[in-house]
């Protein structure tokens, strides 16, 4: 299956593993890549730009194949040394940046000059629409479905991507709500040239967390996600639990007054380690999409990706087909 996205970043499928805080090391990046989609290994996870680069070395050891880094540019007053990253980014060899958070505008240049295609997360058309001002080379337009945070538009992706589309000039990928070759299939025929998961590759093998998370993942269904931190207008979708419950619980009694620090021991990165790496499912609120509802099983990123292209291939040759010979 060839898009402009499999053409922009050389990869054989369009399917794309976003970065994922605590989640997209080395081992999991270069999994996706094998498969022949684009692994993403997330930068500010590595706690220096000497651990990136090390990473990013380990990704080269498992892997011939494209892949990328995740930068996301955070709204702090302290905040992590972006060029320093970048600089390990460029020295590494990495040719793909995924950009989230605030606008990348002012390390463009720097990334442009290396050769670096970048491919810029939107929760909105105004967002992507300035992501392609700015020289992004491709967009992730994230649905209000998705794992993490959703913007405050909450615009579902049966609305924003064919907006996006009427839109855009550069190619974007669908992220929110996409797990299996039906979610390709209809990204595809939204306007999308491919597909962004996050959610879908935690539940896989080579995913670098607890397996209790893995079986949450299988477990839940498609009502077991929250929404927190809508008080602080920075909106988070998690799944359900304790901390969860009790985050709720301030925002509801504190209002508009609620501040980050009411509830920051339940959504710190040390605590979502917790749950992820050690496998205490209640100690703190950790991102999970709606598209949980869709997770079933525990493959390897191999059968994964493998089962998408197949299934979807037979929606289009057969399902879609038969309607028109119909």
């Amino acid at each position: 299956m060839k898009t402009r996205i499999t053409e922009l970043f050389g990869i054989e499928h369009p399917i794309i593993q976003g970065g994922m805080h605590h989640v997209g090391f080395a081992s999991l990046a270069a999994a996706v890549s094998n498969a022949g989609g684009l692994g993403i290994i997330t930068g500010l996870t590595q706690p220096t730009p000497e651990d990136l680069a090390r990473e990013i070395a380990r990704a080269h050891d498992l892997t011939d194949k494209p892949f990328g880094v995740n930068l996301t540019f955070l709204p702090t007053f302290a905040a992590p040394p972006y060029p320093e990253y970048i600089r390990a980014i460029i020295e590494g060899g990495v040719k793909i940046v995924e950009t989230a958070g605030r606008s990348p505008e002012q390390y463009m240049p720097a990334l442009k000059a290396a050769g670096i295609k970048v491919i810029h997360k939107c929760t909105s058309v105004r967002h992507s629409l300035k992501a392609e001002r700015i020289g992004c080379d491709a967009v992730s337009v994230d649905g209000f479905e998705c794992g993490g945070h959703p913007g405050e538009d909450d615009v579902p992706n049966m609305i924003l991507l064919p907006r996006a589309a009427e839109e855009l000039k550069i190619p974007f990928v669908a992220s929110g709500g996409m797990a299996d070759a039906r979610s390709l299939v209809a990204a595809l025929s939204l306007g999308a040239e491919g597909m962004n998961m996050g959610t879908r590759f935690i539940a896989t093998i080579e995913a670098p967390v607890h397996d209790n998370v893995k079986h949450a993942l299988v477990a839940a269904d498609e009502l077991q996600t929250r929404l927190i931190m809508r008080s602080l207008r920075n909106t988070e979708r998690v799944l359900s639990n304790a901390a969860v419950e009790r985050i709720l619980e301030i925002e509801q009694e504190k209002g508009p007054d609620t501040t980050i620090a009411d509830i920051r021991g339940l959504v710190a990165g040390t605590a979502s380690r917790r749950v992820l790496h050690e496998g205490e499912m209640d100690a703190a609120a950790w991102s999970c999409g709606m598209v949980a509802g869709l997770i079933h099983d525990i493959p390897t990123c191999q059968e994964l990706i493998g089962r998408i292209m197949r299934e979807a291939e037979a929606i289009i040759r057969h399902r879609l087909e038969g309607f028109l010979a119909a």
